[in-house]
């Protein structure tokens, strides 16, 4: 059990009541390398959270963090705006040759800013201009982001607080509720695109995650993608799929989307595409789609050249091979066993798991008991965090590249947690 007696007092004096990770973590972090961090009184916690799923090859990556100290040694430029340079051209070219090419896609790389927000405002914007159509149809408990437009789009009540301000036109169909029918949950929303009357407006696009992370890992089968994207090609709607947190890997292929066998018209990735830690997202869209006009759709860091560089060094070393797939996998079903182990051993205690690839959730019928698992966690040493509508969900996300023997050890300690909170 780790001693946790760390100094916060600047942080809960003078920091945003806005704060919200550090609440759940009261230490003071100061290091990591690899799958742990290290708090300043030098205790190890295994990271089963990697920022959100921002550091899916670890902390401190020594791949990528050469590519980047000799970059910075070398006065590389570090900041471009949408000017051409070296780093990007090397970024782009690894991104076709890795990401693109293998898997047949000819999209189109627009940089709209730094963060996955900034891609899903891009994306929006985008479908309204080529179709000249508004409403956009999201899912229940999605989460896209929280600039107004991605809010518009988000699920949650909570995430999709703004007040006084009136929010995009935006309709909310439920996420796939694991029915049999060839196009499940789809018979309403079909009905309302088909009735002239039923005051339902022609949407421009409609957003979807493959996983809901944020609303608590909720899984998409493939066939129910498949009977979307059919739905959006019969009444000409853009599909928009945000792979901003799942993407990179996450669920074992480096598009969430694969799996499903469909081709969407605009992809959003964020998070680990730079895999250091560094802001870089990018909106992909089919070369038809690519109407903007020089400088319409603008920002100041859309040139993060530190981060191209660790994302084509990430690319290189990850993605030329099938290698990191195949150990997603296993890792996974390591993961999935031992989670039924856990749902086994609490039978009656309203206790369920679901996930992909190295994206998993454990969930419990109170979200006071996932509380007081996460807690019990990181008292052990274990950083993981909460998810769903209630928080009901324990949400884990270790590093893709973390070991056999490490994936066990934070296994074994939310064994213990569980065990400990019943």
């Amino acid at each position: 059990m780790v001693d946790l007696k760390a100094d916060t007092a600047v942080f809960t004096s003078l920091e945003s009541e806005v704060r919200s990770y550090c609440r759940a973590w009261p230490t003071v972090f100061t290091r990591a390398q690899g799958s742990h961090m290290y708090d300043e009184g030098g205790r190890a916690f295994l990271d089963f959270f990697v920022g959100a799923g921002t550091l899916n090859y670890g902390h401190n990556n020594p791949v990528l963090k050469r590519a980047l100290i000799e970059y910075l040694t070398g006065d590389g430029i570090t900041h471009s705006l949408d000017m051409f340079t070296g780093a990007k051209r090397s970024f782009l070219q690894a991104f076709e040759e890795f990401v693109l090419r293998p898997r047949g896609l000819d999209h189109k790389v627009m940089f709209p800013g730094p963060s996955g927000t900034n891609a899903v405002e891009a994306a929006l914007k985008l479908a309204r201009k080529v179709t000249g159509r508004e409403a956009v149809v999201s899912f229940t408990n999605a989460f896209h982001g929280m600039s107004l437009g991605a809010m518009s789009v988000s699920g949650s009540g909570a995430r999709r607080k703004n007040p006084g301000i009136p929010r995009l036109p935006s309709y909310h169909m439920p996420f796939d509720t694991q029915g049999t029918d060839e196009e499940p949950d789809f018979r309403w929303f079909t009905r309302l695109l088909e009735d002239k009357g039923s005051g339902f407006p022609h949407p421009a696009a409609v957003i979807v995650e493959t996983v809901q992370g944020e609303g608590g890992i909720n899984v998409a089968r493939p066939e129910w993608l498949r009977a979307l994207d059919r739905i959006c090609k019969r009444h000409d709607m853009l599909l928009i799929v945000d792979d901003i947190q799942m993407g990179c890997g996450r669920t074992g292929t480096f598009f969430s989307f694969e799996e499903a066998g469909i081709v969407p018209d605009i992809v959003t990735l964020s998070k680990s595409l730079s895999g250091y830690g560094l802001p870089l997202a990018v909106t992909l869209l089919r070369p038809e789609l690519d109407v903007w006009e020089p400088g319409e759709h603008n920002g100041t860091f859309r040139g993060p050249n530190p981060a191209f560089v660790t994302a084509t060094a990430a690319l290189h070393a990850y993605w030329a091979d099938a290698q990191l797939e195949k150990q997603i996998f296993a890792r996974g079903e390591q993961t999935e066993e031992a989670l039924r182990r856990i749902c086994r051993s609490t039978k009656g205690e309203g206790t369920s798991m679901r996930g992909r690839g190295l994206v998993w959730g454990l969930a419990f019928d109170s979200p006071e008991r996932a509380d007081a698992v996460r807690t019990r966690c990181f008292e052990r040493g274990l950083v993981i965090e909460t998810a769903g509508p209630r928080d009901e969900v324990v949400k884990l996300l270790p590093p893709l590249t973390c070991t056999a023997d490490e994936l066990d050890w934070g296994l074994d300690l939310i064994t213990r947690a569980v065990t400990d909170t019943a």
